[in-house]
């Protein structure tokens, strides 16, 4: 009996001693890891990602030409840096219009490599910009397009860019918000913003953003920071956005958006005397709201001036802005005919509208 149980008492001594036995024999059995060939899953797709889209970022370098004050000798200024990435293999680079806003020489520098670049069209209000290539070099990568609208909070993404200076760095993140609204160099409002913690710093801004297949989603643009470092806050234009406004700077070298034919008043003005809509100052001949009979302001025998036709729906979008204005109207096409509403003194009147074309 007493046999028994010191037995008994020494068996999680026999357990323990038996488990570090097998546990040496197996880790003796096993070969070692090599660090050099083994990664993560999602090691691996991130590398993966980088490898396949680094050839399609550039580094976008813009200057200013000015006459010193003291000599009749042109200059060439440093203005800023920024990133882009390749289009097509034509040789047409996507990127941010405050990049290149104001320069008078552009280099695109890929692989190492400087190219002269010259503006193909511009889109302030989206802050988009193609440029292309004065001489195209072979074999140009570009880069797959995603579909934004697939994006979900949490989603993995990865920006590629030249954050102050340093060439093609890569940053992970998740997409940390949807649907943002952010001002464009216009002071425009651009809709449908992504936000992600993926580090985004001065630099970064024309880069793609790709998701985890490695297609475009977004065209790194701004970042919310009082230090002006990357503080987990980036913005990205979507790629949908970007698929419409693209095609039309090549072609036009600006977005075409239809008119309706009228002078708005200043918000400024608006606010300052308390209207409620946006006021119409003048009507152009032969345009859509000439021909809908909208009025515009006028004056009285006394010299002062009586308020026309103030805007206060396109459609059932209430407008109180010419930002309001002018992200209702491009949501149309040119031919497509719209109800706008308005007052007219102590009247409401309603207007059906054909919209025409930029002339």
């Amino acid at each position: 009996m007493k046999t028994f149980l010191d037995t008994l008492r020494r068996w999680p001594l026999v357990v323990l001693l038996c488990c570090v036995g097998i546990y040496s024999a197996v880790m003796r059995a096993s070969p070692e890891v090599d660090y050099l060939t083994f990664a993560t899953n999602d090691e691996k797709n991130t590398t993966d990602i980088f490898s396949q889209a680094r050839p399609a970022v550039v580094s976008v370098t813009s200057s200013a030409l000015r006459r010193t004050m003291f000599s009749p000798n042109v200059l060439e200024v440093p203005k800023g840096a920024g990133s882009g990435f390749i289009w097509s293999e034509d040789g047409l680079i996507v990127t941010n219009f405050h990049v290149i806003s104001g320069a008078d020489k552009l280099t695109v520098t890929i692989a190492e490599e400087d190219f002269a670049a010259e503006v193909v069209g511009v889109a302030p209000e989206r802050d988009l910009a193609v440029l292309r290539l004065s001489e195209r070099p072979k074999d140009l990568t570009v880069l797959p397009l995603g579909d934004s609208a697939e994006l979900s909070v949490g989603r993995k993404v990865l920006a590629i860019g030249n954050p102050f200076g340093l060439d093609t760095s890569l940053t992970v993140g998740i997409v940390s918000a949807l649907d943002r609204e952010i001002r464009s160099p216009s002071n425009r409002t651009i809709s449908g913003v992504i936000q992600t913690d993926a580090a985004i710093n001065p630099g970064n801004s024309g880069g793609p953003l790709l998701n985890s297949l490695g297609q475009l989603v977004g065209v790194n643009t701004a970042i919310y920071s009082p230090s002006g470092g990357s503080a987990g806050i980036g913005f990205a234009i979507p790629v949908n956005l970007v698929r419409e406004v693209i095609p039309q700077l090549i072609a036009y070298g600006k977005i075409l958006r239809p008119v309706l034919g009228v002078e708005l008043a200043s918000d400024r003005w608006t606010q300052r005397y308390g209207v409620g809509g946006v006021a119409i100052i003048r009507v152009l001949r032969g345009l859509p709201a000439a021909e809908a009979g909208i009025q515009g302001a006028t004056r009285n025998r006394r010299g002062e001036i009586v308020l026309g036709d103030i805007i206060t729906h396109i459609e059932d979008q209430s407008i109180r802005s010419q930002d309001d204005y002018l992200s209702a109207l491009e949501k149309y096409k040119v031919g497509d005919t719209i109800y706008l509403t308005a007052k007219r003194g102590d009247t409401t009147k309603r207007f059906k509208v054909t919209l025409s074309e930029t002339r």
